[in-house]
């Protein structure tokens, strides 16, 4: 089965899942246990700071929240003025591409910073990624992927449909793919440091390449071959 857009395609949903993981683990084992993707979590933990009156502490979580939804807000606007030379999803992963790269320069006594824009970063591609073969699957996120994965496998165990496990297959991979960019973040803290979230950019300029494939011209051209 092969999608009918790249934007959709299994290799571009891969990718952009072991950056999503990599934005999440640089964040948070990097920057100050704070989460890129994970809004609920920073939620949680503003309203913890709030109730203690550590307002300074709070602020650390609730930027990042605020980013997430202005990332959200860029991306809905990209795809409104897309450029007709470029896909407008192309537009929105350069762009995330471009904040991560301008993250990795700076100090780490601006995390909020670093981190408010590395959630920028995540909202974009939260809002222009949202399905792969047609599925809806988050590449940022697992919990949503994870139910998913889990009801179409109990589906192909009591009614043997090949479909219901090639969809559960598909989201349980996703989530190890995630698993993979927190894992490849981790050991490139090690060695990078801040730095690391280059390795993050470099796999969304992958994405943008990857994105020029014309998967309904080439179909076509297999058609009229």
């Amino acid at each position: 089965m092969k999608a009918k857009q790249t934007s959709e395609s299994i290799e571009l949903g891969i990718l952009l899942a072991i950056s999503g993981g990599m934005m999440d683990a640089y964040s948070y084992i990097m920057r100050g246990e704070v989460f890129a993707n994970a809004q609920t979590g920073n939620m949680l933990l503003f309203g913890v700071y709030i109730s203690e009156g550590k307002f300074a502490q709070a602020l650390h979580y609730f930027c990042p929240i605020l980013a997430f939804t202005v990332g959200i807000m860029l991306s809905d606007i990209v795809r409104m003025k897309f450029s007709k030379k470029l896909h407008w999803r192309q537009v929105a992963v350069l762009i995330e591409a471009i904040i991560l790269f301008s993250v990795s320069w700076i100090p780490l006594r601006y995390n909020l910073l670093a981190n408010s824009l590395t959630s920028l970063a995540c909202g974009i591609q939260v809002e222009a990624f949202r399905k792969i073969h047609g599925r809806g699957i988050a590449t940022t996120m697992c919990i949503g992927n994870l139910r998913s994965a889990t009801q179409n496998m109990c589906d192909y165990m009591n009614r043997k449909n090949k479909k219901n496990l090639y969809n559960g297959l598909l989201y349980f991979g996703i989530i190890a793919c995630f698993i993979g960019g927190a894992i490849i973040g981790n050991i490139g803290i090690g060695i990078f440091a801040e730095k690391t979230i280059m390795i993050s950019a470099g796999i969304l300029l992958a994405a943008f390449v990857l994105m020029f494939i014309d998967r309904e011209e080439q179909k076509k051209g297999e058609d009229e071959a």
